[in-house]
C-alpha cells in the first residue's frame, strides 16, 4: 500500500481510484465502517448484527463476532485496535465495550433511554461521546462505568471531537452547531453556530471535524451535504449531485490531507469533491448493487473502502479514465 506521504493525493489520482477487493461476508446492510488509527485495520457493524475485522495490509478478513441478542451499531476502534465499542440495537440501548481477540465485553455504559444514534472515540485518550434519540449526549471513560458528563438537548443529536481531542462539536436539532471544550463542558458551549435556516427535507445525521481541524462536515438524510467553518460556523460549500431518494443517512469523509470529500449515494456510486472549491471530481463505479451508506478514506494509505451489504477496498490504478 502507498502511504500518503509517499503519494500525493490529487485530483488525477483521485480519479483512476478503483475496486481493488470485494468482501461478501454480509447478509445485510453494513451501518457502520472505522478504520484503525494505523490504517492497518478496518472494523465494521451490520444489521445482520456481525462485527467483522478486515487486514487492510493482506486484504482479507480478521475475524467476526456475532451479536444476536444485543444487535450491533456505530463500532470504533479504541486506542487499543484490539478493543472496540459499540451501540445496540435489541433489548437496550447499552454501549458496549468489548475485546475483540477475545471476544469478551470490558464494560457496559447504560443510561441512554433510546436508540444511540451517534458514538465517536476521542483520538488522543480513553474518552468518547455517544448521543442518543433521548435528546442527550453522554461523554464516558472507558475505564469507568460512569457517565462523566452529560448534556440535555432540544433535539437529536450528532457530535464528534477535532483532530486534538480538546474540543468537540454538537449538532443539534438539524440546526445548530455548539462546541464544547473537553475540559469544561460542563459550562455550556463556548460558541454556538446556526450555518443556515433548517431544512424540512432533511436531518442532520453525521458530524465530522477535517483532519486539519479547520472545518466541519454536516451529513444529512437529503441531497446535500453541508461543509462549514470549525472557527466562525460560516458555510464554506454545499455539495450535492449524488442521490439519496431513500432518506438515509449516507456517510461523508474527509481525505486525511483535508482536500477530498467522499460520499456514496443510493444508485451505488461514489462521489468525491475538491474541498476547497466544492466542485466535483468524480463519480466512480464500485458495483454496488445497494446503496452505499458508508464510505472512508484510510488515515495513513492510499486507500479506500465503501460499503451497502458488501463491502469495498479502493486502491489507485494506472487507468486515469474517469467514469
Amino acid at each position: 500500500m502507498q502511504e500518503f506521504c509517499k503519494m500525493r493525493l490529487v485530483e488525477s489520482v483521485v480519479r483512476t481510484m478503483r475496486v481493488a477487493k470485494v468482501y461478501t461476508d454480509n447478509q445485510d446492510t453494513i451501518t457502520n465502517m472505522n478504520f484503525s488509527s494505523d490504517g492497518m485495520s478496518l472494523i465494521t457493524s451490520s444489521a445482520d448484527d456481525q462485527i467483522i475485522i478486515y487486514d487492510c495490509e493482506k486484504g482479507t478478513q480478521k475475524r467476526t463476532i456475532n451479536s444476536k441478542k444485543y444487535g450491533v451499531d456505530l463500532v470504533q476502534f479504541c486506542s487499543n485496535k484490539s478493543q472496540a465499542v459499540h451501540a445496540s440495537t435489541k433489548e437496550n440501548d447499552v454501549i458496549r465495550y468489548i475485546f475483540l481477540t477475545e471476544n469478551k465485553y470490558i464494560r457496559y455504559f447504560g443510561g441512554h433511554t433510546k436508540r444511540v444514534v451517534t458514538l465517536c472515540m476521542n483520538p488522543t485518550d480513553e474518552t468518547f461521546l455517544s448521543g442518543s434519540m433521548d435528546k442527550t449526549i453522554r461523554l464516558w471513560d472507558l475505564r469507568s462505568n460512569n457517565c462523566q458528563g452529560l448534556m440535555n438537548l432540544a433535539g437529536r443529536p450528532v457530535a464528534a471531537f477535532d483532530p486534538d481531542g480538546l474540543i468537540f462539536a454538537a449538532g443539534v436539532n438539524s440546526e445548530h452547531v455548539k462546541l464544547y471544550d473537553l475540559r469544561s463542558f460542563d459550562k455550556g458551549p463556548f460558541a454556538s453556530f446556526k450555518p443556515e435556516a433548517k431544512s424540512k427535507e432533511c436531518e442532520w445525521t453525521g458530524l465530522k471535524f477535517s483532519p486539519d481541524g479547520k472545518s466541519i462536515l454536516i451529513s444529512t438524510n437529503g441531497s446535500d451535504i453541508k461543509l462549514i467553518d470549525s472557527f466562525q460556523g460560516n458555510a464554506l460549500q454545499t455539495l450535492n449531485g449524488h442521490l439519496n431518494t431513500k432518506q438515509l443517512p449516507l456517510e461523508a469523509s474527509f481525505s486525511p490531507d483535508s482536500q477530498f470529500i467522499i460520499s456514496g449515494s443510493t444508485d451505488g456510486r461514489i462521489h468525491i469533491w475538491n474541498t476547497e472549491n466544492g466542485q466535483k471530481v468524480c463519480s466512480l463505479n464500485g458495483d454496488h448493487k445497494n446503496p452505499v451508506q458508508c464510505v472512508q478514506f484510510s488515515p495513513r494509505h492510499m486507500m479506500m473502502a465503501s460499503a451497502c451489504q458488501m463491502m469495498c477496498l479502493w486502491l489507485p490504478s494506472s487507468d486515469e479514465d474517469e467514469d
